[in-house]
């Protein structure tokens, strides 16, 4: 999961792998379907979904990556906290 966050966000920056590193990554249980990550007028389920949330900084800056189910890291804009 890391390592697929941290490539992610390091073609999105264009920056060296070098120049990112791990805040954080644990698993988590997130609240629904949205996966800590709602967006708005959207409907999830609304069942406890285990993952996991990856927090990276580059440049001064984090960025969140959450998983779960079947979805594979993706960048959280706008973070929501899990349930556990």
């Amino acid at each position: 999961m890391v390592d697929q966050a941290k490539a992610d966000l390091t073609k999105r920056l264009g920056v060296d792998a070098a120049e990112v590193s791990v805040v954080s990554s644990e698993d988590v249980t997130w609240p629904d379907g949205s996966l800590g990550c709602p967006e708005p007028g959207m409907r999830y389920t609304q069942a406890l979904v285990p993952g996991n949330r990856t927090v990276l900084e580059a440049g001064g800056k984090q960025y969140s990556y959450h998983s779960g189910g079947h979805r594979a890291p993706f960048l959280c804009e706008h973070p929501q906290p899990p349930s556990r």
